[in-house]
């Protein structure tokens, strides 16, 4: 029998991903702590729910074109499809009975990290999934021991917050997000009335 693919989840809104994303994917890859990592689009993010977001499904397209040629690193809807908010315990229950080959690796920043133990069962996610801790400018990092390990991986000094508003601005975003995000943002003209 063989071993169950090691896939990383790597959730949130992502409105817009940005290149720090996908660094912070390619890190877990390329440190070998996944064999796949899942970009989570989440509909509602139980800590933002009064942000407002772009479609979900305008969302999830955005970061498939985003990932599209990227060995291993691939768009998930799998949220859309469970109660909103988006629990993590309640997402990690219900893709690990449909995916039964795949260990599950939770992938949560450093800003996240420290206030985890407010998460809705923290106590189960801890006992039952290893976390990737990923680092966030502001955020030490503590208390990281069993099955949590700290992804060695360089701060990058951008938001999806920040990037809103640099389209507001009229600032150019083409450094901070992949290319076909731009050019959809552009397009579209997403983040105008945010």
């Amino acid at each position: 029998m063989s071993e169950p693919a090691r896939t990383a989840l790597f959730g949130g809104t992502f409105n817009p991903l940005h290149n720090g994303h996908l660094a912070i994917a390619r890190s877990v890859l390329e440190q070998g702590l996944a064999d796949e990592v899942w970009i989570l689009i989440t509909p509602c993010n139980p800590w933002k729910k009064n942000q407002e977001l772009l479609d979900d499904r305008l969302r999830y397209d955005m970061v498939s074109d985003a990932v599209r040629d990227i060995d291993g690193i691939y768009a998930s809807d799998y949220e859309f499809q469970l109660p909103k908010p988006s629990y993590t315990a309640d997402t990690l229950r219900h893709i690990s009975a449909d995916y039964p080959d795949r260990e599950f690796i939770l992938t949560v920043g450093a800003d996240n990290w420290v206030k985890f133990h407010n998460w809705r069962e923290a106590d189960f996610i801890l006992g039952n999934y290893p976390i990737i801790v990923y680092p966030r400018q502001g955020y030490p990092i503590e208390n990281v021991s069993g099955n949590v390990t700290l992804l060695d991986c360089p701060l990058m000094n951008i938001s999806s917050t920040q990037i809103r508003q640099m389209v507001r601005d009229g600032a150019p975003i083409n450094k901070f997000v992949p290319a076909s995000t731009a050019r959809t943002i552009l397009e579209k003209k997403l983040y105008t009335n945010i």
